[in-house]
């Protein structure tokens, strides 16, 4: 298994800079798994598709940062993509599932529920159903698994669980890669902070807080998060923070 992290979708929250985290994992006999997907080419081509959230987090929207275009700059073709595992539905996370239209699309039950088969009202405007639009081939995974640090860890791949963090969203996951040594989580928390106790920038704070489905969730997550990070057995990071991405990339990371 080897590990590629990879920005596909640079981002300016109210003049603060976040990435986008995508995983591209390779493995030895499911071919290519990507973790997330970050903005797409239909996403560049049209940047009116992504709605009104784009004046907030003001994507770069470059071809070169789509996951597509980076896939291809390894060597490799998008149909060896055979795997996508979603944290959730949000546009900044599944912009490019149009571009491996061949993937199986892994995500938690309730996250398809809440954006695909019975969204609310507040779900209905926060998603953008045309980055799905394609019809995928989804493959929705209930939220029991085996207990895993404090969590419950569901194995959908070789080496590839599902942690179900519900808060940011109805159904948001962590992703555990490696059989825990990182631990994909999303925007289950959106700055190093949160685990380390520094101060996080008041824009990432206000946002956090502005777009979570149950806060109280969240603020859960954080908590049970900082404790595994202080156990030092996993890698934790999140989508957003540039200073995680920098130190975790610059090369493939071998298992």
């Amino acid at each position: 298994m080897r590990v590629h992290h990879l920005n596909c979708g640079s981002l300016r929250l109210l003049g603060t800079p976040l990435v986008c985290h995508v995983l591209l994992i390779e493995t030895d006999a499911d071919g290519l798994v990507l973790v997330d997907t970050g903005f797409g080419l239909a996403d560049i081509a049209n940047p009116a598709r992504l709605g009104p959230a784009r004046w907030l987090i003001r994507p770069a929207l470059v071809e070169a940062e789509t996951a597509r275009r980076q896939v291809g700059a390894l060597g490799f073709a998008a149909s060896d993509v055979r795997h996508v595992v979603l944290t959730h539905f949000d546009l900044d996370h599944a912009g490019g599932l149009a571009d491996f239209p061949e993937a199986a699309v892994h995500l938690t039950a309730a996250e398809a529920r809440g954006a695909v088969h019975a969204p609310s009202l507040q779900e209905r405007q926060r998603y953008r159903s045309a980055q799905w639009a394609h019809g995928p081939r989804l493959v929705e995974h209930p939220a029991d698994g085996e207990p895993w640090n404090g969590f419950t860890a569901r194995e959908i791949l070789p080496g590839v669980a599902l942690v179900p963090l519900p808060g940011h969203t109805r159904g948001h996951a962590a992703v555990a890669v490696d059989n825990g040594r990182l631990l994909h989580a999303g925007d289950a928390f959106f700055h190093r902070g949160t685990l380390d106790g520094s101060a996080s920038p008041w824009q990432v704070r206000l946002n956090e807080r502005g777009v979570a489905f149950d806060a109280a969730l969240v603020r859960d997550n954080h908590a049970r998060l900082a404790e595994l990070h202080q156990l030092g057995t996993s890698s934790v990071f999140c989508a957003h923070d540039p200073v995680q991405f920098a130190r975790l990339s610059g090369s493939a990371d071998p298992a």
